[in-house]
């Protein structure tokens, strides 16, 4: 994992703009949101779903990049005063606040697109898999996806959700991009079955709602210091959560039963899916 964030922040430098290209404060802004931070969840879920299927580390290393933009992007919008209203995101001021609203706002437009632009280009073996990437990608980003989700967050506030509209929300808000992500990675090797995608993506859609139920958890127990973003933010604004609808202990039981249903979802892979196996347990039973 280590190796791969390593890795990952190298890339991620190379196919953004560089700062003497113009305009050299938005391109500063674009690496600003991207670089240095964040555990690089995305990335690694390609890698390790790619390392299943024997991709190549070039095209790997470009739909891990792609993601992340993408991912980057969403949280450069998402702090801005316009939606959740936060200064701190990665242990440093948000973009809008070290630079300014209209620079983020058009930093996280320029991410996307980067986003798509390395996808587009990046060597794929078949053509097909690199069409099948950029529509998963573009999917899960919108508003059947992410931006959905991100919509029904919202609108949400201050209402209280059964679980399974709490869950539709996070399965668009947070679970497409992660879901997106192992897909994108098995379009980089070699080719699968319908049964073993289908496995594949089941075990990502247990694993991106654990990673919402684990962040609602550590929005509740952990502190702004260790998490470097600002805490207890959705409860103040009455924001529902899979902690304020299950309570604390509900919530840890549900990221466990999440869990226990990837690891099911991967068995028949075996040791192939080691990686795998190894980034759901880290995503379940990370403090941070």
């Amino acid at each position: 994992m280590r190796d791969v964030q390593t890795r990952m922040e190298n890339t991620l430098d190379q196919f953004l703009p560089p700062l003497s290209h113009a305009p050299s404060r938005l391109h500063d802004a674009m690496r600003y949101a991207v670089l240095d931070g964040g555990k690089r969840v995305r990335p690694l879920l390609v890698y390790a779903a790619g390392d299943l299927v024997k991709a190549s580390e070039p095209c790997m290393a470009a739909a891990a990049a792609a993601v992340e933009m993408i991912h980057a992007y969403s949280l450069v919008h998402d702090d801005m005063p316009a939606m959740d209203n936060d200064v701190l995101r990665r242990g440093k001021p948000t973009v809008h606040v070290h630079f300014d609203e209209a620079t983020a706002l058009l930093a996280g437009d320029a991410l996307q697109a980067q986003a798509f632009d390395v996808l587009a280009h990046a060597p794929f073996a078949r053509a097909a898999d690199q069409v099948a990437a950029i529509a998963s990608l573009a999917r899960a980003s919108g508003s059947l996806g992410m931006c959905g989700g991100q919509g029904i967050d919202l609108y949400s506030v201050g209402q209280t959700l059964t679980l399974p509209e709490l869950e539709l929300m996070h399965i668009l808000k947070t679970g497409a991009l992660i879901r997106a992500s192992v897909i994108m990675g098995t379009h980089c090797g070699e080719p699968m079955n319908s049964d073993e995608r289908a496995r594949l993506d089941h075990f990502a859609k247990c694993i991106g709602l654990a990673f919402q139920v684990i962040d609602d958890v550590l929005d509740e127990e952990s502190d702004t210091a260790t998490l470097g973003k600002t805490v207890g933010k959705d409860a103040a604004n009455h924001k529902p959560t899979y902690v304020s609808l299950l309570g604390l202990k509900g919530a840890k039981d549900k990221a466990a039963e999440l869990l226990n249903e990837a690891r099911a979802a991967l068995k028949p892979f075996g040791e192939r899916a080691a990686r795998l196996q190894a980034l759901a347990d880290f995503i379940v039973e990370r403090r941070s």
